[in-house]
């Protein structure tokens, strides 16, 4: 069942609000946005009078199982990645979470895209693919904000059929990939698909099709930039997807048929 009640800290406007829509207004295109859902509303006004620090820090407390929610703040030096727990969301929980990666190597050159894709906190499916043989950093995050667009229609639609009214968050580190959809695209389609003065912009094809996308889904996602290797798990799942979509050149994306061992993929090469 959704929330029904929402707690904003940080944002155009604050305090407990009843629908996810008044949520998506007041923080909608803010990176430092502080927001969390409540299943009642004396539990929503005591973490008001509180702050989203502790709120995070006693429902991570309060779960069960499943990886640490203790945030890690060394950050990722070597290409092996660490198998300690990591935690699952950056930004306060939503029930649907969907983190994008991409990975290239060298740059420009092979590249891959991962997601992982969260319910109710709780990782349920990992996709990879989408390989480029000429590939970029930058085109395998925006691949993966596209890929993220289309699961995301699919929960919605789902949500629809089934009068639900979850929240939906896409996350991802990659600024640019972010900033082109939610900031720069719609400039650009303005000026006929080129920046000032005419000059030509990089990636069209893929920021066209996002963009698209985007606009017909805008107001039921949120989107929000994540710091990448900063042992944020859903994030680090992603990143071992784009590796392994790299590394097996795999063009397609698919889902990842192997059982989710959190602990077995976070040993995996990374970005």
């Amino acid at each position: 069942m959704s929330k029904k009640f929402y707690v904003i800290w940080k944002g155009a406007k604050t305090g407990i609000f009843n629908t996810w829509p008044e949520v998506q207004q007041h923080t909608a295109g803010r990176s430092d946005a502080q927001y969390m859902g409540f299943e009642s509303k004396n539990d929503a006004e005591a973490a008001f009078a509180s702050t989203y620090t502790k709120a995070l820090m006693q429902r991570s407390l309060s779960k069960k199982g499943g990886a640490s929610a203790a945030p890690s703040s060394s950050r990722k030096s070597s290409s092996k990645a660490s198998t300690k727990t990591a935690t699952v969301s950056a930004n306060g929980p939503s029930d649907i979470e969907i983190y994008c990666d991409g990975a290239c190597s060298p740059n420009p050159g092979k590249s891959g895209t991962g997601l992982a894709v969260y319910e109710h906190g709780k990782v349920t499916s990992l996709y990879y693919g989408l390989y480029l043989a000429n590939g970029t950093n930058n085109t395998a995050e925006l691949s993966g904000l596209l890929s993220s667009f289309q699961i995301a229609q699919h929960f919605i639609d789902k949500n629809a059929k089934q009068g639900s009214e979850y929240s939906i968050c896409i996350l991802s580190d990659s600024k640019y990939s972010i900033d082109c959809i939610t900031k720069w695209a719609k400039g650009w389609q303005a000026k006929g698909w080129t920046r000032g003065k005419g000059e030509e912009v990089k990636n069209l094809a893929l920021v066209q099709q996002c963009y698209s996308l985007y606009k017909t889904i805008q107001s039921k996602i949120t989107i929000r930039h994540v710091k990448g290797h900063a042992n944020i798990e859903g994030n680090e799942l992603a990143d071992r997807m784009a590796v392994l979509a790299r590394k097996q050149q795999q063009e397609s994306m698919i889902r990842y048929a192997e059982v989710i061992d959190i602990k077995a993929i976070l040993a995996m090469e990374s970005a």
